[in-house]
């Protein structure tokens, strides 16, 4: 059995046809999926799914592309949400230099509020960093100084090197299905070394599709796909990464019952 760790099933290609989507999923082996909050106007829903689906789980968080929006998104209010029985991740959060939506200083406010939430309520942070390697990496090491805190580099892009200093962190990467791609060499590289205890796969969907699935909406079905070809990129069974990935999983977001 495989687990989604990161898709967003309340967004636009997923949500109108969320109970097919999510049968689907579990007729291609996905065991559990993490829906993942982006903005304050979702969480409701997003904790909607997860209570009414007892295979889907919440998190509570604000992208950094909202960052400009959510001034008022602190880590109390982020504590407060995630006392659900439901909720068992903060974030997503991170930094985003590649499109700038919102102004740097304000996404590393949030993404330290996220943190210190995360470290308050011992639930694991799911991180989005796109080209900002050095500054999240600072950041997560200076809060890291202040007391431990758990998580997972969620769709890793990122360098390989940075992959080792967040796993000298303690953090996790997850895969996506960007790794299946004809232009992912650099990922795939990474991809093939990363230790099997620290590995997590994930669709991002509706994001994101893997082949054979490109231009669709992708849907966590297609974890299986994506595990297939990090099963054969890495010399494994799809079996063994499947599990491994799986009790990683578990062993993260260690709420999940």
């Amino acid at each position: 059995m495989l687990i989604d760790s990161h898709c967003h099933l309340n967004y636009k290609g997923l949500i109108e046809d969320q109970a097919n989507v999510l049968e689907r999923s579990r007729a291609a082996g996905v065991d559990l999926m993490l829906n993942i909050a982006t903005r304050e106007s979702e969480w409701d829903d997003v904790l909607g799914t997860a209570i009414r689906e007892p295979d889907v789980w919440a998190t509570v968080g604000i992208h950094p592309h909202e960052a400009d929006e959510h001034p008022h998104i602190d880590t109390a209010k982020l504590v407060e949400r995630a006392a659900h029985p439901r909720v068992v991740g903060i974030g997503e959060t991170g930094l985003d230099y590649y499109y700038d939506h919102s102004d740097r200083a304000r996404q590393q406010k949030s993404f330290r509020s996220h943190i210190v939430a995360a470290r308050d309520t011992g639930l694991p942070l799911i991180v989005h960093t796109r080209d900002a390697e050095d500054d999240t990496l600072a950041i997560m090491r200076e809060e890291m100084g202040k007391g431990a805190y758990s998580g997972v580099i969620h769709c890793f892009t990122a360098s390989g090197a940075f992959a080792d200093a967040a796993m000298e962190l303690g953090f996790y990467i997850s895969i996506s299905g960007i790794v299946t791609f004809k232009s992912a060499k650099d990922l795939q590289e990474t991809a093939a070394r990363l230790p099997i205890d620290r590995l997590l796969v994930e669709t991002d969907s509706p994001f994101l599709a893997p082949v054979p699935h490109r231009g669709r909406p992708c849907e966590p079905a297609y974890v299986a796909d994506t595990a297939r070809f990090l099963a054969d990129l890495r010399g494994e069974s799809v079996e063994e990464l499947a599990a491994a990935t799986s009790a990683n999983f578990r062993t993260l977001f260690s709420k999940v019952a």
